[in-house]
C-alpha cells in the first residue's frame, strides 16, 4: 500500500508538472519555432479583415507583443501563424494551445478569469443598441415583446437576458455566429436591433451599405473593459504582454493607436468612427489595471 501510494502521489507530481509546463507559452514557442496569434473577422475597429488581411488596434498591439516575444527569445525570424477565432470559440482555442494570444474584443470579466488570465485593460465600453433610424427605437423599454439579436458567446448575451428578466420586456433574443450576421439580423428586419458594444456597433455602422440607415440608440447597460487574452496561470507571458501594453501607454503611442483607428479614417472605405476616449481608459493610462468586469 505504502509503494501504490508512493505511486500515485508520483504520478500526481509528474502530471502537475506537466500541465504547469503546459502552459508556459514562452517555452512552448521557443521550442516549436513559431506563434500562433488569433484574430477576428468583424470586430471593427479591434480585430478585422480588411483586404482579406487582419488590420485594427488589436492586431497592431498583438503584433508588439510579437516583437518583444522575439527579442526576448533572440528569434527575430520567429514564425508568425493566424488563427480566426469566433466570440464563441476564442476560449476554447486559448486554452487547449491552438492559439497562444488573443487581443480583440474580448470583456475581462470574473467569470473568464476563472479559465484565462487577463492582462492590462485597454479599452471600456458598454451594451447599447444598433437599430434602423426607422424603426423608431430609441430606448431598451421600446424593445417589449420585440425581436432583439446577439452574438453568440459574448457577454452582451447574459446583460441582455438579465435586463429582459428584470424589466419583463418579454424580449426574444435571437443570434448571430459573428457580429456582420447578427447586423445581418437587423438589416434583413428578422430583428429590430443589435445588442452589443458600443464600439463594435459604431465600426459596423461605418462599414454597412447603408450607414446613413443605421443609428446607435439606448442608454448603456454596464461598463466592461477589453483586455487581451493568455492562458490560465502563465505570469511569464502576463508580465511580457503587461510590460508591452503599459510602456504603449506611458510612451505615448497607445494614444498615436486610439486616434489611428478610432478618430481617422480607417480600411477598408477610409470611414471615420468619430469614437472619443473614454474617461475609463484615459484613466487606465495612467492606472494600468486589469481589474475586470463583475
Amino acid at each position: 500500500m505504502k509503494k501504490f501510494g508512493l505511486l500515485v502521489g508520483l504520478t500526481a507530481t509528474v502530471s502537475f508538472g506537466a500541465h504547469a509546463q503546459d502552459n508556459n507559452t514562452l517555452k512552448k514557442i521557443e521550442e516549436r519555432g513559431y506563434i500562433t496569434v488569433a484574430h477576428r473577422e468583424s470586430s471593427i475597429p479591434f480585430s478585422y479583415l480588411a483586404d482579406g488581411k487582419p488590420v485594427g488596434i488589436g492586431v497592431d498591439v498583438t503584433n508588439k507583443i510579437v516583437d518583444k516575444i522575439k527579442a526576448q527569445l533572440k528569434k527575430p525570424n520567429l514564425e508568425v501563424k493566424l488563427q480566426p477565432v469566433t466570440s464563441q470559440n476564442r476560449i476554447p482555442l486559448l486554452r487547449n494551445g491552438t492559439i497562444d494570444i488573443e487581443c480583440g474584443s474580448t470583456t475581462n470579466n470574473s467569470q473568464r478569469g476563472e479559465q484565462v488570465t487577463f492582462a492590462v485593460n485597454y479599452f471600456y465600453t458598454g451594451t447599447r443598441l444598433l437599430a434602423k433610424k426607422s424603426s423608431n427605437i430609441k430606448s431598451f423599454e421600446d424593445l417589449k415583446g420585440k425581436t432583439i439579436a446577439s452574438t453568440t458567446g459574448t457577454t452582451n448575451v447574459a446583460v441582455l437576458r438579465a435586463y429582459n428578466q428584470d424589466k419583463n420586456l418579454g424580449m426574444n433574443v435571437i443570434f448571430g455566429k459573428d457580429h456582420d450576421d447578427s447586423l445581418l439580423l437587423v438589416e434583413s428586419g428578422r430583428a429590430v436591433a443589435f445588442g452589443m458594444d458600443d464600439i463594435l456597433l459604431a465600426g459596423l455602422i461605418a462599414s454597412s451599405k447603408a450607414p446613413a440607415e443605421l443609428e446607435i440608440t439606448g442608454e448603456s447597460l454596464q461598463v466592461e473593459p477589453y483586455a487581451c487574452m493568455v492562458r490560465k496561470d502563465d505570469p511569464e507571458m502576463k508580465k511580457l504582454v503587461d510590460g508591452v501594453i503599459i510602456d504603449l501607454m506611458k510612451s505615448g503611442e497607445f494614444e498615436k493607436l486610439y486616434k489611428k483607428w478610432f478618430q481617422s479614417p480607417i480600411p477598408p472605405r477610409g470611414a471615420n468612427l468619430n469614437f472619443p476616449m473614454s474617461k475609463e481608459l484615459q484613466e487606465n493610462l495612467k492606472k494600468h489595471s486589469d481589474k475586470p468586469a463583475t
